[in-house]
């Protein structure tokens, strides 16, 4: 069994889906590269919405012809009957799927039935099938029944989700019953069995005592010795990987945050969910992110300064490439070529290098578009100043600047983003005075009465209740010397430059821009999940705060005899799954990302993962409603 640093978690997602595509057999997926000899098996696709999302996020339509899928309806659609033509069903194990599926099958609406489910079908709904499909009399035509584990999201290489939503809600509301906790958690659970088994390799399981991430490790840690008493071949020789499971307590700071890093900034301003970015602006606009987009994958994580600069360089690279091929040809543009035409060698160069030129860009066009679209966005709700404060919260100057920062308005309503850094100021500092909140306060009640401020009053009682001083401890603020004279003084240079951009005129000038905003960014610094992260993976640099913490965090081995648990010890570890219940984002991604990858050290792999993939006003949302049952 291949080591999890060899293929990403989404590529082995992408495996295990062409495997099922191609009949759970192995071989390649795509039918280009198949023995000639071998006959194409043309397919229907069976899916409902959760398998729909699964799938979506990592193949497109011309994946899916590659491996025989015609078309691909919801099993929940009015479909025609193909009675000479195999299908396959991807869909979730519920007794809902299982009667269409029934159905389907006494009517005889396709050939051969191929039954895949996105995750394990209980005895009780196994037996329910397997009645149903006797009763038929027609079991001759199930081929195949397979529970796939595959009941998770990957929207990046490393990224995933369950795709279950209001999870921090649920088990901070206290109307939740105990029995419905227990149903999440096992539903969590499953969703990390899944996960676990497409890598390959049993993870040792680290987690805070007492709440969510206890609860579900527990769960988690019994579903995997089940799953390896009933698997003989399943045994790993390589290094394990650590799964750390935490609870979104350990940060609340950081979902309200403004980042700088272009991914985490499409995601808050614009919408990103399952790779497929919409901006509203004057009209809506949708962009699929394809898993091969060879900008994304080189800058979504890079700060958007650097992002801006490289588009202008590929842009340029671009212009140097086509040119350098009209001029081997002799004609004036690349809209001139003639496919059909087979005068001489360079003409038919120019055809075969037209692909790749067109798709590289209508890939530039579209990130162009967006960046475009996010400097307008920065210019007119300020965005860059929210991001200045909370980088720089501990200065003494910081409350004055955010004062004046709320009194002022904006060419766009910014008050969510006003509410955002409220809350992220009273998180992290220890010394705002009941002056100061006052103040702020008036202020959003006057220019915002309709702005609802029930998310300031349950992080008011979260405070309260949970101290949150161990937590905050955990952010090494040692290394925050951005000076905000600097910044300021950057900013009012650069205003009219930065401003001025409109996406007809966004690569003007972009070098000389991108190189004065990088004295924006503020030096590299954990987050206190990336903390926690590095006390457990790799103890001999970690900080003693960090340390402290995570010794008394539990350590269950599934793979262990005679034992759940055994006293936590201290070792490095070179993989890890790092997990959160509650919601997580992808500015957390980018700093676990940025920590594995530091110079000089041993590189780690890292997963990162939650129950969810929020946005900060997503979030907002859920506090705002907990906040308003105080």
């Amino acid at each position: 069994m291949s080591s999890t640093t060899e293929l990403s978690l989404r590529d082995r997602q992408i495996g295990n889906l062409e495997r099922m595509l191609h009949l759970n057999k192995e071989g390649t997926a795509d039918l280009t590269l198949a023995s000639k000899n071998e006959e194409i098996i043309w397919k229907v696709l069976i899916l409902d919405q959760k398998s729909r999302a699964i799938i979506s996020s990592v193949l497109r339509v011309n994946d899916l012809l590659r491996c025989g899928i015609t078309i691909h309806p919801l099993i929940s659609s009015r479909r025609s009957p193909l009675p000479d033509v195999p299908v396959i069903y991807f869909v979730e194990p519920t007794i809902e799927n299982i009667l269409l599926i029934i159905d389907d099958l006494n009517n005889d609406k396709y050939e051969d039935f191929y039954i895949n489910f996105t995750s394990t079908l209980n005895r009780e709904l196994l037996e329910e099938f397997a009645k149903r499909v006797s009763l038929s009399g027609k079991s001759n035509k199930i081929k195949q029944v397979y529970d796939q584990y595959l009941d998770f999201i990957v929207t990046e290489p490393n990224l995933f989700s369950l795709d279950s939503p209001l999870i921090f809600s649920k088990f901070n509301n206290p109307s939740t019953n105990e029995d419905e906790i227990h149903k999440i958690a096992d539903k969590i659970a499953d969703g990390l069995l899944a996960t676990i088994i497409t890598l390959g390799n049993i993870p040792i399981i680290r987690c805070p005592r007492n709440g969510p991430a206890e609860l579900v490790s527990g769960q988690l840690d019994s579903k995997l010795r089940d799953y390896l008493s009933n698997s003989r071949n399943y045994q790993s020789i390589q290094q394990r990987p650590v799964l750390i499971i935490l609870d979104r307590n350990i940060d609340l700071a950081s979902m309200f945050s403004h980042s700088w890093i272009y991914q985490c900034m499409v995601s808050d301003v614009f919408e990103l969910k399952r790779n497929t970015i919409k901006i509203n602006d004057d009209k809506t606009k949708s962009y699929d992110v394809d898993p091969k987009d060879f900008f994304w994958n080189k800058n979504s994580q890079l700060p958007f300064p650097d992002a801006v600069e490289s588009a202008d360089t590929e842009l340029q690279l671009y212009k140097k490439d086509a040119q350098e091929l009209t001029n081997r040809t002799g004609i004036t543009s690349l809209q001139d070529i003639d496919p059909n035409s087979n005068n001489t060698t360079n003409i038919q160069q120019a055809v075969d290098a037209l692909p790749e030129l067109t798709a590289r860009k209508t890939t530039l066009d579209m990130h162009m578009d967006v960046l475009a679209s996010l400097l307008k966005e920065l210019e007119a709700k300020s965005l860059d100043k929210f991001f200045e404060i909370e980088q720089n919260f501990n200065d003494p100057k910081i409350q004055n600047q955010f004062l004046e920062i709320l009194k002022t308005d904006s060419k766009k309503d910014n008050s969510i983003d006003k509410l955002r850094t409220f809350l992220i100021l009273n998180l992290l500092c220890d010394n705002l005075s009941s002056q100061f909140i006052n103040q702020c306060k008036e202020i959003f009640s006057s220019k915002y009465p309709d702005l609802n401020m029930n998310g300031f009053n349950y992080i008011l009682k979260f405070k309260e209740i949970l101290n949150l001083s161990k937590n905050i401890s955990l952010t090494d603020n040692t290394n925050h010397t951005s000076s905000l004279e600097d910044n300021s003084a950057l900013f009012n240079g650069l205003s009219s430059k930065l401003y001025g951009l409109t996406e007809g005129r966004i690569t003007e000038g972009l070098s000389s821009l991108a190189t004065g905003l990088k004295k924006l960014l503020p030096d590299k610094q954990n987050l206190p999940i990336t903390n926690v992260v590095e006390a457990i993976m790799d103890p001999n640099n970690a900080s003693n705060n960090s340390i402290q913490l995570t010794d008394d965090y539990l350590y269950l081995d599934p793979k262990s005899r005679g034992g759940h648990s055994k006293p936590p010890k201290r070792q490095s570890y070179s993989e890890s799954i790092v997990f959160v219940i509650g919601g997580g984002n992808y500015l957390e991604y980018q700093n676990l990302t940025e920590w594995s990858n530091q110079p000089n050290r041993t590189k780690k792999s890292i997963i990162y993962g939650s129950t969810d993939i929020v946005t900060a006003n997503e979030f907002l949302n859920e506090i705002s409603n907990l906040g308003s049952l105080e």
